[in-house]
């Protein structure tokens, strides 16, 4: 793919071409011109001023994507090969601009520069492959006990809505509008306000990739935004990643408006299990790296590590070497594999966090502060002796603070890990395999890694158990999320 094999080059001053919104194929200002400041996490800092899409904005978004999708559309006489060039043209352009997408990502996010510009890459990759899935849709023809001959055809639900959060935006875009845009599905894409930037620039490609108007659509804003597309009744479908708490709100807004569909990808708290026997150098790597990583803003990084008695210690000592390690810093400089927290109230709620795990009794073993005076950077934080009950262990922290929990048998780890309401990913280290799939089969979550972490893959349905979400990224299982079934019988003629 052209642009692999390019040098990275970051540019800490990105200049910010597109700041408005975008619908029906155009930028255009907000409903009486509102604009809200976008921070750099890095220094607390205004970079620029972006339009603020009210519920009018919403509605024209909405507006034009219903005529993109309406019988006879340019869009609907579309095939699926002609879908599928239009993505694979998009992948293209982002990958022309890696280098400028990569940058304002580190700019506006505050991710560390390599780790931008590999999602830059991963959302072009992501778009590839469900490009390849636009011309393979197909329905069945099913038996009948009336002699009708039956069958299905698989049709796109029509605008759907998409809500994403801050913490993988460039990710985000592909992984919400690549699979309804494969299935033939219009799209009002609401970025998270803290990070629009980037959105915004791949909304300037999707006129020079050949997607006709109102197929794709930007409204950059907040919970008022968010709220006015739930609850359009021109709207089929919400896809919504985020917190447990925003989706109960979608979920109900959902059913108060027209009953759309849902798919929600929620919070989570998740069980790393290392048994005595474990490779504990190669489980120590795993549980820093996916606890870490991001600055530990992600949904499925292991906030719970449970390790067994005997090796407990050793396994402690080895986490802090690991945080010790860690450079934290300046995006833009070579080296730093830590950024800050996205803004000040997820950075204040985690320094809160810390000070209830010290209160409630678990051992500091290093970090727990604020770094530096400007932006809002946290020292990577491990405790230990975390227990079940202290607050550090219930809730979601989403920050570089790593937890590590003792436990003795098999039945009493299954039995904590799954005492809680998220149920996203768990993970289990040790080399003996039919004790790791006895847990992996026990253990309520969407996704089991065995002596791993976050193998995370464009084919593997990715989606929670109980209050961590509703249905499936990912996959082809993703795609279905986009369609309606539809069932057709035909009278044959009776034989004589």
């Amino acid at each position: 793919m052209a642009g692999l094999d390019s040098t990275p080059k970051p540019d800490p001053t990105p200049k910010v071409l597109y700041t408005k919104l975008f619908i029906d194929n155009e930028f255009v200002d907000a409903e009486g011109g509102k604009t809200f400041p976008t921070i750099n996490p890095s220094t607390g800092t205004k970079i620029i001023d972006i339009s603020e899409a009210s519920p009018a904005d919403v509605d024209k978004a909405v507006a034009a994507a219903k005529r993109a999708f309406a019988r006879g559309s340019p869009w609907r006489l579309t095939s699926g090969a002609q879908r599928a060039a239009m993505m694979h043209k998009l992948a293209d352009l982002i990958v022309q601009h890696q280098d400028e997408i990569a940058s304002l990502e580190s700019l506006d996010n505050g991710k560390p520069f390599a780790n931008a510009y590999g999602e830059v890459l991963n959302a072009a990759e992501l778009i590839r492959y469900y490009a390849g899935w636009a011309d393979k849709v197909h329905g069945l023809t099913v038996p009948s006990d009336d002699g009708s001959f039956c069958l299905t055809r698989k049709e796109p639900i029509g605008v759907v809505g998409q809500i994403t959060p801050w913490n993988y935006p460039m990710v985000m875009v592909a992984l919400k509008l690549a699979p309804a845009l494969a299935a033939g599905c219009t799209c009002v894409f609401k970025p998270a306000e803290q990070t629009s930037l980037t959105a915004l620039r791949v909304a300037s490609f999707v006129k020079e990739a050949g997607f006709p108007p109102g197929v794709i659509n930007f409204v950059p804003g907040f919970g008022q935004t968010g709220a006015a597309l739930t609850a359009h009744k021109d709207v089929a479908k919400i896809s919504f990643t985020g917190s447990t708490e925003v989706g109960h709100l979608i979920l109900k807004a959902a059913g108060e408006s027209n009953l759309k569909r849902v798919t929600l990808e929620l919070g989570g708290k998740s069980p790393l299990v290392i048994f005595n026997d474990a490779d504990l150098d190669l489980a120590a790597q795993h549980a820093h790296e996916g606890l870490f990583h991001n600055a530990g803003q992600t949904c499925c990084a292991p906030t719970r590590v449970f390790v067994q008695s005997k090796v407990y210690d050793e396994f402690v000592k080895k986490a802090v070497a690991l945080a010790l390690e860690k450079k934290v810093g300046d995006p833009f400089v070579p080296g730093v594999n830590q950024g800050p927290q996205i803004d000040t109230e997820t950075f204040d709620k985690i320094l809160g966090l810390i000070e209830s795990g010290k209160k409630e009794g678990a051992k500091l073993e290093t970090g727990g502060k604020r770094l530096g005076k400007a932006g809002y950077f946290v020292e990577p934080t491990v405790f230990s002796n975390v227990t079940d009950n202290m607050q550090i262990a219930k809730e979601e922290i989403f920050g570089p603070v790593q937890s590590i929990f003792k436990f003795e048998t098999l039945e009493e780890v299954i039995e904590r890990s799954n005492d809680t309401h998220y149920g996203l990913a768990a993970g289990v280290f040790t080399k003996n395999i039919d004790l790791a799939l006895e847990y992996a089969k026990a253990v309520e979550a969407g996704s089991v890694w065995i002596n791993q972490w976050s193998s995370i893959n464009f084919q593997t349905p990715f989606g929670g158990f109980k209050e961590s979400g509703i249905g499936r990224e990912m996959g082809e299982e993703s795609m279905n999320h986009y369609f309606e079934t539809k069932s057709i019988s035909i009278r044959l003629p009776t034989r004589s």
